[in-house]
């Protein structure tokens, strides 16, 4: 069974404002893992709007400030 996540993502911030929205971003960086699935659905909605030179720009960021040192490879379930 699939989650729709995107769907559930958008009916969660449909109503938020500017300042609600960053909020939450900032709350899902910050707290628990299981909450990231909903930032990769805001940057979808910011990729698909963004121009192909906001697009390599956010490449180049991702490219240069991932946290190499902090991966770890995935753990098999037991």
């Amino acid at each position: 069974m699939s989650f729709p996540i995107r769907g559930a993502v958008y009916y969660n911030i449909k109503e938020m404002g500017p300042q609600q929205l960053k909020s939450m971003v900032e709350d899902s960086i910050q707290g628990e893992e299981k909450l990231l699935p909903g930032l990769g659905v805001l940057f979808e909605v910011i990729w698909k709007n963004s121009t192909p030179q906001d697009q390599e720009h956010m490449i180049e960021t991702l490219h240069d400030h991932m946290p190499r040192e902090q991966a770890q490879p995935p753990v098999a379930p037991s």
